[in-house]
């Protein structure tokens, strides 16, 4: 038997793993990095965030990948260099992350790796019947395995892909062995560039969960104020939203795109959801002389809205239900009273409460789809749908 495969063999056996979790969003802030200890496997899984840091971008790396992010039209050579580059700098954040925690690589058992999206591509988004669903993340994991000396699963949404779904969102795997509840239905939102959400029905029934996406989280809003505030990657604390007013005319044309007709589950990204979809909006309404201050109200009270309208199509029949967000969006305050204005009956609570920080979840999750890819079962996951069909995710790059 080669080593790698009785390395491999000894991590399952183990009873539990110390894995770092990986997420890069399409907000393009920064690395979150979470050092998690998960014992078992399955239902019977338990993480405990021994560490978390988000290591924040320079302009460079944004830059580099802006130049190819969401674009269908892109230089290829560049396009090739960025997949090393990206690895080879998360390398570099890990390494150091290790160092500041006094942790030693040979003491961290995998990295999981989500890699960077540059190009989200389902069939019900290009349209055309030639091709199937397609997504691209970029983050080698075999340059960060060597540049780590760590065991690295990647390349997590192909499977999904392979296996008949859109690649997007993940989350429904990692929600349903972490946070289910006997006790009450959960929404797990969690807002980062697109806003996604799990549903956790309170019997368990693996037939009923699923993850879909909602729309734009705050992707249209950070690029908006990238644009027009330059020395701001953000609206921080939703300081320049609060000032405007809310545009009726535009919202109704932003709310107007066939993605929000499409039947549950879906997935879309900035590909869609962008500045150019915010102009013609504005020139269908006839709002285009708005302050920069009322087109940000506007895009706020238009991410609320569409997050809102699935949570209500979802607890007609099932409730209680509690929602527990995470992501970047928990930090705007206006975004977050207004989806609770929206939905009275329902709390509007964090990650925090089920003992996960709202800004790690993501990187757990994807550390807990790793545990599985080396550690779990195959009879896990039993149901078999397009938000959630019965496999296996993530490929795996050994450090020498």
């Amino acid at each position: 038997m080669h080593s790698h495969i009785t390395k491999l063999y000894q991590l399952a056996a183990k009873p539990s793993r110390r894995i770092i979790g990986l997420m890069s969003g399409t907000s393009l802030d920064g690395l979150d990095i979470a050092l998690c200890l998960i014992s078992g496997s399955g239902q019977h899984t338990s993480v405990t965030v021994e560490q978390f840091i988000t290591v924040p971008y320079q302009d460079e790396f944004r830059s580099r990948v802006q130049a190819v992010f969401a674009k269908r039209q892109v230089d290829l050579q560049q396009l090739t260099l960025l997949h090393p580059w990206i690895a080879l700098q998360h390398a570099a954040m890990i390494n150091q992350a290790l160092r500041d925690w006094q942790v030693p690589a040979s003491e961290v058992d995998l990295i999981a790796s989500h890699g960077q999206t540059v190009y989200h591509c389902p069939l019900r988004q290009h349209q055309d019947p030639a091709w199937g669903n397609a997504t691209l993340q970029l983050g080698d994991g075999d340059h960060l395995a060597v540049h780590t000396g760590i065991i690295t699963v990647s390349d997590f949404r192909q499977k999904h892909i392979a296996a008949g779904g859109e690649g997007a969102p993940l989350a429904a795997y990692g929600d349903y062995l972490l946070f289910g509840s006997a006790q009450e239905n959960r929404i797990l939102l969690n807002i980062g560039g697109i806003a996604n959400l799990t549903y956790l029905p309170a019997d368990a029934d693996l037939n009923k969960v699923f993850s879909t996406d909602l729309g734009p989280g705050n992707t249209m809003m950070d690029a908006y104020v990238r644009q027009y505030y330059p020395a701001l990657q953000y609206d921080a604390d939703a300081r320049i939203a609060s000032s405007g007013k809310v545009a009726p005319a535009l919202l109704a044309a932003l709310l107007q795109h066939p993605f929000f007709s499409l039947s549950l589950p879906k997935t879309t990204g900035p590909e869609v959801f962008n500045l150019q979809y915010l102009q013609q909006a504005q020139q269908q309404s006839g709002c285009t002389a708005l302050s920069p201050a009322d087109v940000l109200a506007t895009l706020n009270c238009f991410s609320a809205t569409a997050i809102v309208r699935v949570v209500q199509q979802l607890t007609v029949a099932a409730q209680p239900t509690v929602i527990y967000a995470s992501g970047g969006g928990i930090h705007n305050p206006l975004l977050m009273q207004q989806i609770q204005q929206q939905l009275p009956q329902f709390p509007l609570r964090t990650t925090a409460e089920l003992a996960i920080l709202p800004d790690a979840k993501e990187a757990v999750l994807f550390a807990v789809l790793a545990n599985e890819s080396v550690a779990g079962s195959s009879d896990t996951f039993t149901a078999t749908s397009e938000a959630m069909p019965a496999i296996t995710v993530g490929k795996i790059s050994f450090a020498d």
